[in-house]
């Protein structure tokens, strides 16, 4: 890119040196003598830094400044200066001017003051490039090594904390050596599951991750007991990278105490995982406990209809004696039922909100072409959470929950992965819906592509018929039908879906915050 500078100074002439050196180094440089002569020459020419001298007779720089930037609101200004003088610095504070030099310059001085300016994206892409291509082979080298749910976790967190540094990347050579590195990492995890999910509930078994069942048990039950008020937040849906996306608008009120993740059930979908975790029951155990509140997949009743009967009888079942609130916020008018509520409900022991904001959106960009253009991608997926979440009254019910004694967890029952590759199975009429599980009878598939639990007793899992049986895409898969195959696969392909192995829907976030006093 041939990059351009105008300079302006009324003794343009003894900068020829710098000038020249400038020209050397490969860039264009125009100058300009006075005030009036450089706002002209910036209406009918394209820059991409001007040096400016601050102190020109007639139109001084200060003057001419402000009128750069009306015509050209983006285009870097350096202030050229005589002295660290109070109204320079302030306006350096106030972003009207992107830096100052203080005479006499040196050209090192300027060539630096322009790769902060204009090379900056590049010198940093290139620094990420090295940087990623390190971590790639470290990565990689965790991904064949790791052999326990803990140093999963750790992958993942690594993944997500590469992938928070590209969210507004343009290099394009950045995100396939990503998106390569991601997919890699999915495909051994889903061996990794396969091979371990069914060990997870055998007692003797050493690697047990803490799953759905025991997360309100080991996790928040504890603060409690501890004489701490809880405010559980529990946002269906979110994946571990939408919460760093979102952290950044909590830490002016709010201390990150615990960063930490736990393991979804299987199937990665809310009428298994959140079940799970207000009842603290694997769903088979829930069925048999309490027959009339399970419902089963294609059964047309809500699935979850029962949340608050099943946290309180896993309080009840536990001895606790906690004074409860529980709260599904699925409308705006409920949201603000309870931001005009809270200083009553935070005198409970223990105050449960689910928002399904998230799902929602998840659901709606399946269905909505305006939806799959705002979340075309990874990246504009997550700036949408970040955005709703700023104007949400989530936000505004978090900031006033500061300003009272309590502890807030915020937490979630599966996240969802953006679906690619079809994978064909052949069903009956009763198989589930799901695009990335199915339970049904005579099941028909290629058994290297799906994870098949065959005896869901085994997995924990209730089954409507005796031949039941469950199968799970991996990675970025998703099940389709041969019927209208074509249509079904361009219909759904890159599209946000949950119910499967993938460490964006099983690796998922607990979060406690602190109010900062």
């Amino acid at each position: 890119m041939q990059v351009s500078i105008l300079w302006v100074d009324d003794e343009i002439d003894f900068l020829k040196p710098h000038i020249i050196f400038l020209e050397q180094k490969g860039y264009t440089v125009q100058t300009a003598s006075n005030g009036n002569e450089a706002i002209e020459m910036v209406r009918t020419n394209q820059y991409d830094l001007v040096f400016l001298d601050e102190n020109m007779p007639g139109l001084s720089g200060l003057d001419t400044l402000p009128q750069i930037k009306e015509l050209k609101p983006t285009l870097p200004v350096v202030m050229v200066t005589k002295s660290e003088e109070e109204n320079i610095m302030d306006m350096a504070v106030g972003s009207q001017i992107a830096d100052y030099l203080i005479k006499p310059v040196n050209p090192m001085q300027v060539l630096s003051s322009i790769k902060k300016h204009v090379h900056a994206k590049d010198l940093i892409s290139g620094k990420q490039i090295i940087d990623l291509r390190v971590e790639f082979n470290t990565v990689n080298q965790n991904i064949s090594a790791a052999r326990t749910s803990t140093e999963w976790a750790d992958i993942y967190r690594k993944l997500v904390s590469w992938q928070m540094k590209l969210m507004d990347s343009t290099d394009s050579s950045l995100k396939q050596i990503f998106e390569m590195l991601l997919n890699d990492a999915n495909t051994e995890f889903a061996k990794f599951v396969r091979n371990n999910y069914i060990n997870w509930f055998n007692p003797k078994h050493t690697d047990k991750p803490l799953l759905s069942p025991s997360l309100l048990r080991n996790k928040v039950f504890p603060i409690i007991d501890s004489g701490q008020h809880v405010l559980l937040i529990l946002i269906d849906n979110l994946r571990y990278d939408q919460w760093k996306a979102i952290e950044p608008h909590l830490t002016p009120d709010w201390r990150v105490e615990t960063d930490e993740t736990y393991y979804s059930i299987l199937p990665t979908a809310t009428q298994y995982a959140r079940n799970a975790i207000f009842s603290g029951l694997m769903p088979l155990e829930i069925q048999k406990t309490y027959p009339n509140l399970w419902v089963y997949d294609e059964e047309e009743d809500g699935k979850n209809m029962h949340e608050q009967e099943l946290l309180v009888s896993q309080i009840q079942r536990l001895g606790k004696n906690y004074k409860t609130f529980y709260e599904k916020s699925n409308t705006l008018k409920s949201g603000q039922r309870i931001v005009e509520n809270l200083g009553e409900i935070l005198k409970n022991d223990l105050s449960v909100l689910v928002f399904n904001f998230v799902d929602m959106m998840s659901h709606s960009r399946t269905d909505s072409e305006m939806m799959k253009e705002l979340a075309s991608d990874e990246a504009a997926y997550l700036s949408l959470t970040k955005s709703w979440f700023q104007h949400s009254d989530l936000k505004t019910l978090l900031t006033d929950a500061a300003k009272h004694n309590t502890k807030v967890v915020i937490t979630t029952d599966h996240g969802a992965i953006r679906v690619q590759n079809p994978v064909k199975v052949i069903g009956d009429k009763a198989t589930s819906t799901n695009l990335r599980y199915k339970l049904g009878r005579n099941l028909n598939y290629n058994a290297k592509e799906v994870f098949d639990i065959r005896k869901p007793e085994e997995a924990h899992l209730p089954k409507p018929n005796v031949s039941s049986s469950f199968i799970f895409a991996y990675g970025n898969n998703f099940i389709a039908y041969p019927n209208n195959y074509n249509y079904y696969v361009n219909y759904y392909r890159n599209t946000f879906q949950h119910g499967g192995i993938s460490m964006e829907e099983m690796i998922i976030p607990f979060i406690v915050l602190s109010p900062i006093k």
